[in-house]
């Protein structure tokens, strides 16, 4: 079932994200020759270790 008044123009920020963390993890995988480690997968997720081992996001420029 088509919508007839779908709005092309709106966009789900969340969702376009995610698919860009999701090709960033793929490029990364891609581009190594053994598996990831946790610290390396933290590295392309913008995932920082914080105290008490917790993760934390990077801010992002």
């Amino acid at each position: 079932m088509r919508q007839q008044n779908l709005d092309l123009r709106v966009h789900d920020r969340v969702a376009l994200d995610e698919i860009e963390l999701y090709a960033e993890m793929l490029s990364a995988v891609a581009a190594a020759e053994r598996p990831l480690t946790v610290a390396e997968i933290d590295m392309v997720l913008g995932v920082r270790s914080g105290e008490a081992g917790r993760r934390e996001l990077t801010p992002q420029d």
